[in-house]
This record gives C-alpha cells, sequence and structure tokens, in this order.
C-alpha cells in the first residue's frame, strides 16, 4: 500500500482521507521497513503536503497518543506551546526552548513538547536534559509539573509510542538531507492540548497553511513564523541542504508571519527587524553547539550574562511567545517584560525551581 500512495505522490496527487487513514496504520507498523516509510515521507515531501493532509495526518496520530488528564484549573488556563519544526538545518541555538522558559518564568504555564535532536543537533530534550529539568515525565507527573511549576515537558517518544516505528524512517531522511512531513506534525500532536502555539517553519509560505492546521485543531491563540537571513556577510550555511530562512522569529531578515486570535481574524503580515533596536549580528552569531553549549548558553540567557546577539533573538521570539500567550498587548511589550524577567532574576530562579524538579 505504500508503494502504491508514493508513486502516487511522485505523480503530484494528494492523498484522500481515507488514504492518510490507511498510510498512519503501515507508518506505525513495525513489519515494514524503515527504507519503504522513508521512500513514502519523502515522497509526500517533494510534492508537498496540503494543508488538509497535514491536519489528516496530525488527526489521525493524535488518537494514538497517550492522553494526559489536567485538573479543571489548568485545563482552563491559557496553556502555551513555542515550537519550531525544525528542518531549516541553520544550526541556531535552541530559540524556542529558551523563549519558552522565558515565558515560564513570566507566569504564563507553559506545555513544551518535544524531542532528541533529528534534523539538528541539539534538540529540545536534549538541552533541556542537559539543563537538569526533567524530560521522562509520566502523564501525571507532567500534569501536576504544569500546575504546580508552570512548565512541564512532553517528551514525544514516551507520548507518541507509535512513533518508534516511525523513527528509523525519519533518520534515514535525515542522512539524506530531506525533512518530512513529522517536522510539522510534531508541533501539532501536544498531548496537553495548547490553547495558544507560537510555531515556527522554515520557509515563508508554510506560515498561512500551518496557521489553518492550527485552527483546524482547535489552538485559541496562535502564531506561525518564518524567518529571513538577510545579511550579505552571512557564513556558509551550517550542513547541506541548509535552508536561508529560520524556523524562528529572526533579527538577521524579515519575518513572515500568519496569525489568529480569538477576537481578531486571521491577519498574515512581515516584521523588519528595524522595529527594534538590535544589535549587530550575523548567523554565526546566533550558532549553537552540543547540548553542554547550548545549555550553557541557555543558563547564560536566562540568568543576564549573555548580553550580545543571542539576547535579542531570545528577546524578540519570547515577546511574541507572551503577546500570543495573551500575557502582553503586543511583541514590544513582550520584549520589554522578558527583558525585566531576566534583569529582576526571575528567569534564573525559574530554572533553578525546574531543575530540582
Amino acid at each position: 500500500m505504500l508503494d502504491v500512495l508514493t508513486q502516487q505522490l511522485r505523480s503530484g496527487q494528494s492523498l484522500t482521507a481515507p488514504q492518510i487513514h490507511d498510510a498512519v496504520a503501515r507508518l506505525v507498523q513495525g513489519e515494514i521497513s524503515a527504507g519503504v516509510k522513508a521512500e513514502f515521507l519523502s515522497a509526500l515531501a517533494q510534492k508537498g503536503e496540503t494543508p488538509e493532509e497535514i491536519a489528516g495526518f496530525a488527526q489521525e496520530l493524535r488518537g494514538m497518543s497517550v492522553p494526559v488528564a489536567l485538573d479543571p484549573a489548568t485545563r482552563a488556563s491559557t496553556i502555551l506551546d513555542v515550537v519550531g519544526t525544525g528542518g531549516d538545518r541553520l544550526g541556531t541555538f535552541n530559540l524556542s526552548t529558551t523563549a519558552a522558559l522565558m515565558a515560564a518564568a513570566a507566569g504564563v504555564r507553559v506545555a513544551k513538547h518535544g524531542n532528541r535532536a533529528v534534523t539538528s543537533q541539539t534538540g529540545s530534550a536534549d538541552v533541556l536534559e542537559a539543563l537538569g529539568i526533567p524530560i521522562q515525565l509520566d502523564p501525571e507527573a507532567a500534569a501536576r509539573a504544569l500546575r504546580e511549576h508552570g512548565f512541564a515537558f512532553f517528551f514525544a517518544p514516551q507520548y507518541h509510542p507509535a512513533f518508534r516505528h516511525i523513527a528509523p524512517a525519519r533518520k534515514l531522511c535525515a542522512e539524506r538531507g530531506q525533512r518530512t512531513l513529522f517536522n510539522f506534525l510534531g508541533p501539532l500532536l501536544n498531548p496537553a492540548r495548547p490553547t495558544a502555539q507560537l510555531m515556527g517553519v522554515p520557509r515563508p509560505e508554510l506560515c498561512e497553511p500551518l496557521g489553518r492546521v492550527l485552527q483546524a485543531l482547535g489552538v485559541q491563540r496562535g502564531m506561525v513564523v518564518c524567518g529571513a537571513v538577510d545579511r550579505p556577510q552571512v557564513a556558509p550555511p551550517a550542513s547541506p541542504g541548509a535552508s536561508e530562512h529560520l524556523d524562528e522569529l529572526s533579527t538577521l531578515g524579515p519575518t513572515t508571519l500568519a496569525e489568529f486570535y480569538q477576537d481578531r481574524g486571521f491577519n498574515r503580515s512581515t516584521l523588519s527587524p528595524s522595529e527594534w533596536v538590535l544589535q549587530p549580528a550575523s548567523l554565526d552569531d546566533l550558532r549553537g553547539g552540543d547540548r553542554a553549549a547550548n545549555a550553557e548558553t541557555v543558563r547564560n540567557l536566562l540568568r543576564g550574562t549573555e548580553r550580545g546577539p543571542k539576547r535579542d533573538a531570545a528577546l524578540l521570539n519570547a515577546g511574541a511567545a507572551l503577546f500570543v500567550a495573551g500575557r502582553t498587548r503586543s511583541i514590544t511589550e513582550g520584549w520589554e517584560l522578558a527583558s525585566a524577567v531576566i534583569d529582576s532574576g526571575q528567569a534564573a530562579a525559574k530554572l533553578e525551581e525546574l531543575s530540582q524538579g
């Protein structure tokens, strides 16, 4: 069946809802080889996933996830996720994770959904683990952490057991420099069902389609962003297949965004770095390293000892996260709040609180 669907995709034909159901049923089977699954995922990516296909796969896989029971007060509050899809292959430090921690320090409940690195050097699970923050919480412990500490990490393999049969195919695609549908799906499968989401994608034309998918899945306040790397002095790409765009808000060029809110309609716009006072920077200034190096960067940012271009990038993304969560009335106000949270010591205190479990 997957071979037949792969040929259909290579001919440029999209999948129907029943075909998506059948494809998911086979992708989660251990008996089918990683190579066959990788060919299917590559063909789908090369055709270009439609919003309907992405939403269809998300709905199918959400039904297979481990449920999380939140208490009524937590469920009634705003729950935020800040996540990049990956796939830009530019090697930046963990911007989304840093922004998520800053938002938690500012009093927003953050349910961070993520995994170890697949297309990047250091994934959100890797850097949080290196920071001493528990990442393998069962549903009850994660719900308690979200209620008591305002931050919980939902480790994707633990909540999506069927993914263990898909991981080898994803790895095979990554080794070939090929992103897959699962770069998009990860941010859509958070078992805590966040009500607000800041999501980064590696190509600007994906912002509106993924925004529409978030809406279809029930997110109440959402922003999907793609930031350009627009400086001529930028060093060569970090790896083969690297993008010219970050799956974050960018301090290096204009950011395309699509956003929607309960009290507003769907909006598309572009943000220019000139809207903020930024330090001169290139992509090299935002690059990260292994998990230990990236964890130290996050510590320094939250403690306020890192004052260079990484701070600008973290504040911009934290500002957007706080705005999407409804904590502030604008990204600029969110930037200012995130800066105050760092300089007051609240961010460092939150990191210490979380690292103690």
